[in-house]
């Protein structure tokens, strides 16, 4: 058959779409090509805020009118809270946010003999983490393994407990496993997934944390480096930063959690820290990751927060001096705790306040950029042309010159900053 697939949202969805396509292309499947009417659509969606769902719905739509008579197949946070929605807008297989390989099944069997299928999970019953091939989506020189999924956190802005259910952990050993098949297929640098992978671990015998995860899978690497997916930064402690830098396999890029700047509404968030904790475990990372290259997330307009609580997050983020940040007006979400929550800021004040923190971070990214020129960075190159682009171990994006570096890991010596990148010259 011929497939359309599209994902929405978090990188473990990205990771989980490249595992079913994997699986598709298994069993004999190919996309379509540009202009070709699909077989079947394949949404993996997103509910992470309100207006994710409607992206979800937008996009479910838009691919439905563009291929009459294509079996509509839906997966995802979304399809798990809103199967009735789902099944209103067309789709013939809805699978919640569980089973990866059975929905594939159920896709194949939709399109061979018009079968319609529904599986929508209770998430608290599940008990196991579903093993997927690690891979990537496109290339073959970063590859994403999902470690993690689940979260117990129950931030009040939050839905994703309620789609992913409670923490289930990738072995150890499975982790290394499939470390060392996707080194010996030739990837570069592996990415560690999952939707909370602080809490790595607690549900597995003997309770290994995060660390010894990352211990197993350099174990495996070889000339793999390794990065990390979003942090919460409690798992920031010394001994945690110790043992990942030894590994000397380590990407300098950590995407911290932070959410606000302000206690008072850390605490409305309910989240598990204040600024003074999160400041140490920044200090902490530069301290042994010397140069690391510090990104988070920023809610702005939670509600009740005000002009002195966005004036104490605007002080605070500057004092983090972050690479990069990602800014979001806070979105309601039916069905968390603060969604129901007094004194909502007005679609305006939140626009404005994303915008002040935006004007911060463009300024600190302004900062690590020409910070960086003058320095030698590790760069996993990805594509070429007119020269050559690829991601330093910062995630920073560099290009030099030269052509057909594609899959190559070299040392650059960056000379300039060129809008959002850097320029630089291979070192010899």
């Amino acid at each position: 058959m011929k497939y359309i697939i599209s994902t929405l949202g978090c990188k473990v969805n990205q990771f989980e779409t490249q595992a079913m396509e994997t699986r598709l292309q298994e069993h004999g499947h190919t996309p379509c090509a540009p202009g070709e009417i699909a077989d079947a659509v394949i949404v993996n969606t997103c509910a992470v805020t309100a207006e994710s769902g409607r992206k979800s719905r937008q996009l479910l739509r838009r691919l439905r009118d563009e291929n009459p008579g294509a079996v509509l197949a839906v997966c995802g946070c979304y399809a798990q809270l809103e199967p009735r929605e789902a099944a209103e807008i067309g789709a013939g297989v809805i699978f919640g946010a569980a089973d990866r390989m059975a929905f594939v099944e159920a896709v194949e069997k939709a399109v061979e003999a018009g079968e319609s299928a529904r599986s929508i999970d209770e998430p608290f019953r599940r008990r196991t983490l579903e093993k997927l091939p690690a891979g990537a989506m496109e290339g073959r020189t970063r590859a994403m393994l999902k470690i993690q999924d689940g979260c117990v956190n129950f931030c009040t802005y939050c839905i994703i407990p309620y789609t992913r259910g409670r923490l289930r952990s990738l072995p150890l050993a499975d982790a290394a496993a499939e470390t060392a098949r996707i080194r010996e297929e030739g990837f570069r640098e592996l990415v560690l997934t999952g939707i909370e992978v602080a809490s790595y671990g607690v549900d597995l015998p003997g309770k290994p944390g995060l660390a010894d995860c990352i211990e197993a899978v350099a174990a495996e690497a070889g000339d793999m480096r390794i990065r990390l997916g979003s942090l919460e930064p409690t798992v920031i402690t010394e001994d945690f930063c110790r043992r990942l830098a030894q590994t000397g396999k380590m990407c300098r890029h950590f995407h911290l959690s932070l959410q606000s700047g302000c206690d008072r509404t850390l605490k409305a968030m309910n989240r598990k820290y204040d600024t003074a904790f999160f400041l140490e475990r920044c200090e902490l990372l530069r301290q042994y990751f010397p140069g690391c290259a510090l990104t988070c997330d920023l809610i702005t307009g939670f509600p009740g927060e005000t002009e002195a609580d966005q004036a104490e997050t605007l002080a605070f983020i500057e004092k983090c001096a972050f690479s990069a940040m990602h800014i979001f007006p806070y979105s309601r979400r039916p069905g968390t705790p603060a969604d129901a929550m007094p004194n909502q800021c007005t679609h305006a004040v939140k626009a404005l306040r994303a915008h002040e923190a935006q004007q911060v971070a463009e300024r600190m990214h302004r900062a690590y950029l020409e910070a960086s020129v003058g320095q030698t960075l590790p760069v996993l190159f990805e594509t070429g042309e007119e020269g050559s682009l690829g991601h330093s171990d910062t995630y920073l994006l560099v290009k030099v010159p030269q052509q057909g570096l594609q899959g190559q890991l070299l040392d650059v010596k960056i000379t300039g900053v060129d809008g959002e990148r850097l320029t630089g010259e291979l070192k010899e």
